[in-house]
């Protein structure tokens, strides 16, 4: 791990978000909530606030930080679903692996959540797509 010994604390905010590629009809039972495992929003919104509390467990090098709020938004398109995952922490370090952690692990969710809406007659996924993880914004101090 990089010593962060003598960095001061100050307030940290990191944006990141991601897409999930589906079929239209997969998109139309989320919008109706009427899918398989139930509620795919609010199921993937606690996956994701769960992921990002766990990230030094799952990322060797990460520090354990105090993390002081956790959002998640989602947002519906007619190809998919849209996360953007939020996470604001006062500490001597940054936020943004806990961010991609939260919108991967939110999207990820949402496949697990409507995978038997996406799989073809032979059990693949085709159309299903996980694109654009990225950090969209890194705040410090």
């Amino acid at each position: 791990m990089v010593d962060v010994t003598e960095k001061r604390e100050v307030v940290r905010v990191a944006k990141a978000e991601g897409f999930i590629r589906l079929r239209r009809e997969t998109v139309k039972a989320i919008r109706e909530n009427r899918t398989p495992k139930g509620d795919v929003l609010n199921v993937s919104n606690v996956a994701g606030i769960l992921a990002v509390k766990k990230t030094p467990e799952l990322i060797p090098m990460c520090h354990p930080i105090p993390i002081t709020s956790v959002s998640l938004d989602f947002e519906i398109a007619d190809e998919g679903v849209k996360v953007v995952c939020t996470v604001k922490s006062v500490g001597k370090t940054g936020v943004e692996m806990e961010a991609l952690t939260g919108v991967s692990v939110a999207l990820l969710t949402i496949w697990d959540m409507v995978k038997a809406l996406e799989k073809d007659e032979s059990g693949n996924y085709p159309h299903t797509r996980i694109e654009y993880v990225r950090v969209i914004e890194k705040i410090k101090g």
